[in-house]
């Protein structure tokens, strides 16, 4: 019964992702455990948005492309990170090939919004997620053949909660495989259940930090208690299936939100002195942060300028990120308030 339970609630988000946040099927026979990547869906994309220089590059490379291809994209991942590529895409024989397109904060013109309606998202269950193993994570997110982001699933009704899958990512994954290590490959992994959300971006055994990444039991209000209202789904969590992981939503935050945060520290250096280190923390934004900049913006567009706002965030809840980010908008949000 509680294996019954839980795959219902599996597959509630995973039809939720299919039928109603623009997300296509992932397929694990394309999946490469090794590399940590559909190859499949790379190439399909870049020969799909950059047929010209696919063209070119398949008469020079002739059936060694797809191999040479691949070995490139996996150095520069490794070297720059996932989000890096994302954004920049990659270099491959003093050429450089995308991997996304993104809308641009203000104003898009046709050909933009074409390439990005060629965006391939696609969610896979059950991936096998080391390579030297059979284990697997209920869900892996994918841009156009790149993951980006895990969830692990557990519902209430067969006794586990997003605690346990907390301690899954704590104690069964590797943080040093493939899928998992800091910024190559996904950049967010979500424990969740029908209840709650939370997130880290770095897997680090114990040391692993979660952040939650829930509405508040009643927002809106000045007193908002920890967890979520109800929702109309039925779950708890159905804002962050149904709003937050909808393709333009999820597309704006990779491309908009998200960055690299480096900060210099001093360590001791064992012999009495210190070093300074570079301490990288990949910031995703929580859903305050999130739901108050898309408002503010979407208000400021519809009503114009010369209005006041307060915004009540609690000490250290990232109220710096959030006017940065106030300050360059967001295309999504003249579509939705969340």
């Amino acid at each position: 019964m509680s294996q019954t339970t839980e795959r219902a609630f599996e597959t509630y988000v995973e039809e939720i992702f299919l039928t109603r946040g623009g997300w296509k099927s992932g397929s694990n026979a394309e999946w490469d455990k090794e590399r940590a990547l559909f190859p499949a869906q790379v190439f399909a994309f870049i020969a799909d948005t950059q047929p010209k220089l696919w063209a070119e590059m398949q008469t020079l490379h002739a059936a060694g492309l797809e191999a040479l291809l691949l070995n490139s994209l996996v150095k520069e991942l490794d070297a720059k990170g996932s989000l890096h590529v994302l954004r920049h895409g990659f270099k491959f024989y003093g050429r450089t090939f995308r991997l996304a397109y993104f809308k641009p904060a203000h104003g898009a013109n046709l050909e933009v919004l074409e390439l990005f309606d060629k965006n391939r998202l696609t969610v896979t269950r059950q991936v096998p997620c080391h390579p030297n193993d059979n284990r697997t994570l209920d869900m892996v997110l994918a841009v156009n053949g790149l993951p980006v982001s895990t969830i692990e699933l557990k519902n209430p009704g067969t006794g586990q909660s997003w605690r346990n899958a907390v301690r899954q990512y704590k104690e069964d994954r590797d943080p040093r495989a493939p899928l998992f290590e800091f910024k190559k490959r996904s950049l967010v992994h979500f424990a969740a259940d029908s209840e709650e959300v939370h997130m880290t971006t770095r897997l680090a055994g114990e040391k692993t930090y979660f952040l939650p990444f829930n509405r508040g039991s009643h927002p809106g209000q000045i007193i908002c208690g920890a967890g979520n209202p109800r929702h109309e789904s039925g779950y708890r969590t159905g804002y962050f299936w149904e709003e937050v992981l909808q393709v333009a939503s999820f597309l704006d935050i990779l491309g908009h939100f998200m960055f690299l945060e480096k900060k210099e520290e001093k360590v001791e250096d064992g012999r009495g002195g210190h070093r300074v280190v570079t301490k990288e923390t990949m910031i995703f934004p929580r859903y305050h942060q999130l739901d108050s900049v898309r408002n503010l913006v979407l208000h400021s567009g519809c009503d114009g300028l010369g209005h006041n706002y307060l915004i009540q965030h609690s000490a250290g809840s990232g109220k710096t990120n959030s006017i940065s980010w106030l300050s360059t908008g967001s295309p999504v949000c003249t579509t939705r308030r969340m």
